[in-house]
């Protein structure tokens, strides 16, 4: 069950909508169900409706108007709350909305329960799902209501209704989520021909630049380049800028002015002082392309998405916030440079995927430094045209969005939660599509005289998975990326037992193929030396021995005069 409640200055014209036929008919047998004494007039059941209506809305108001002659009514003095059930929930009769509303107004503080002074209050029911309770803000003593907090206090009613009443659990939020666009915003694109509002787009758009951009300067810079889009940057007397907004060119009202929306409107982590804050966390490392060394971006964007389970299962709350940030911001970048034919699911997944990275746990941007960097890069730097980098990095992000869901569900984290599932989904989709050229490749040409050897590698470096993966029709791509890593001269054993011990492949829906990506891009980078593997074995038998023991000191005794001549 969902509360809505706003303020309003007119009892007249609430009441008037409440018992008329809605903004598009939806208004069906409207009545009372329940007021505060019991006795109120009901429009909806009486013979001449405009008298009962007016007399409604002056038994209302009384008190308003006495604490007007004191000065003390407040200027937004109704109440409005509509509760609306989930879809698939049972139909509700009158008795059961009356002892629902009773309940929210005692919750909210608008009429507690046992208090003659409480607000003067009516619900309304003109449809089958859901009630409106209107109530005036001024109690019987004339003090203004105590209805601090009440969207929560409501909220928190309504969790125990749905668990007595046998109603549906709605998925509730922290306040961390972007705010919904209006009805009028809605009605607006429908007639524009947009299937999403304008809040929506921008939000989209804005999140993106940010996603591409590597300070301030380029983040406006890209905003003002992007198609159909209106940018204003506001200022610091000392030059420096200190907001912006934005509107779209075909958005305007009916003054033929453009529809502004600042940043911290959009969603809470795009005002600019937060961008700010995500872009001076940000190391870009030098292009891959240009010096002729080191791994691919794409490939450094990928081994750090691969390490982001790892971190959602340390204790540090901020780290782990700041690395899904990050990774909603890879996956805008990603949803940029991907091939048309997925690029619509990818975008989706990165939609979703934007409401799990927002949480009230403060995000430690520091923290995700190196994946931050390695985007930017990476949308700097051209993907390989085999498509296998893209397929590596998706199976790298689709156990990143399993561990999220997970992080966010110890913290009881609902729509975050749903968030990650609803990602999950378009990201399965997108990675299906574009892994399966790149492993057919790898999947033709399995080195024959060295399959069983491989096959006795694998179950040596991953046990537990050994008969899944051998299974596997990837299992092919997988010895067959073995063998080209032992070719360019990489140890198989050595290069297999480092994609296994990488990550958990518990989550994986085919550790054969996460296998076969990790060796893949493990093999890309340049083969140890001997020097190097020597230290690197040295290094490895010092870790394995244990610490000395530590000798426990002999008890103090007094020198005698034999020792002290000594």
């Amino acid at each position: 069950m969902i509360a809505k409640i706003s303020s309003g200055s007119s009892t007249a014209g609430l009441i008037r909508y409440l018992y008329g036929p809605g903004r598009a008919n939806e208004h069906t047998d409207p009545h009372l169900v329940a007021s505060w004494d019991g006795y109120a007039p009901d429009p909806g059941r009486a013979d001449d409706i405009a008298a009962a209506r007016q007399q409604l809305v002056e038994d209302l108001d009384l008190r308003v108007k006495q604490a007007a002659r004191l000065g003390r009514a407040p200027k937004q003095h109704m109440w409005h709350c509509s509760l609306r059930a989930a879809p698939g929930d049972r139909i509700l009769d009158d008795a059961e909305w009356a002892d629902i509303a009773r309940r929210v107004v005692a919750a909210t503080g608008v009429a507690p329960a046992d208090d003659p002074d409480g607000c003067r209050w009516i619900a309304v029911r003109h449809a089958p799902d859901h009630i409106h309770i209107a109530a005036t803000k001024v109690r019987g003593d004339l003090r203004p209501a105590r209805h601090w907090n009440d969207y929560l206090t409501a909220d928190r009613e309504l969790v125990s209704i749905e668990k007595e009443y046998g109603l549906q659990q709605v998925i509730r939020g922290d306040r961390t989520a972007a705010k919904r666009p209006h009805r009028a915003e809605q009605e607006m694109a429908l007639r524009n021909g947009q299937a999403k509002a304008a809040r929506e787009r921008l939000r989209t758009m804005v999140r993106t630049a940010a996603a591409a951009a590597t300070d301030t300067d380029e983040f406006l810079v890209l905003l003002t380049r992007t198609k159909g889009v209106l940018i204003e940057v506001l200022h610091f007397p000392s030059g420096e800028p200190r907001g912006y907004k934005v509107a779209l060119e075909n958005d305007r009202n009916a003054k033929a002015e453009p529809v502004w929306f600042s940043g911290s409107t959009l969603a809470p982590d795009l005002s600019l002082p937060k961008i700010q804050s995500r872009l001076a966390a940000v190391e870009v490392p030098a292009s891959a392309v240009e010096e002729r060394l080191g791994p691919h971006a794409w490939h450094q964007a990928t081994a750090a998405t691969e390490r982001i389970p790892h971190h959602l299962d340390q204790p540090d709350a901020e780290a782990a916030q700041a690395h899904l940030a990050a990774f909603g911001e890879a996956l805008d970048a990603v949803a940029l440079t991907a091939p048309p034919s997925i690029r619509t699911e990818l975008r989706s997944a990165a939609s979703a995927f934007e409401r799990a990275t927002r949480s009230r746990v403060r995000a430690e941007h520091h923290h995700a430094r190196a994946l931050r960097g390695a985007v930017k890069a990476m949308l700097r730097e051209p993907a390989p045209k085999d498509g296998a980098a893209l397929a590596m990095f998706l199976d790298a992000a689709l156990l990143v969005v399993i561990a999220a869901a997970r992080w966010h569900d110890r913290r009881q984290h609902e729509q975050q939660v749903a968030a990650a599932h609803k990602s999950l989904l378009h990201l399965q989709a997108a990675y299906d599509h574009s892994a399966a050229t790149p492993l057919l490749g790898l999947g033709q040409r399995p080195p024959q005289n060295l399959a069983d050897q491989y096959a006795r590698l694998i179950r040596q470096a991953a046990p537990a998975h050994a008969d899944q993966v051998l299974a596997d029709p990837a299992a092919q791509a997988l010895i067959t990326a073995m063998a080209d890593a032992e070719a360019t001269g990489h140890d198989p054993k050595r290069l297999l037992q480092q994609a296994a011990d990488e990550r958990a492949l518990d989550d994986a829906r085919s550790p054969a193929r996460t296998l076969a990506w990790r060796v893949h891009r493990l093999s890309q980078r340049p083969a140890p030396s001997q020097r190097a593997l020597a230290a690197q074995a040295r290094s490895t038998v010092l870790r394995s021995i244990p610490p000395p023991t530590p000798v426990t000191a002999a008890p103090h005794t007094a020198p005698t005069s034999r020792s002290w001549r000594r």
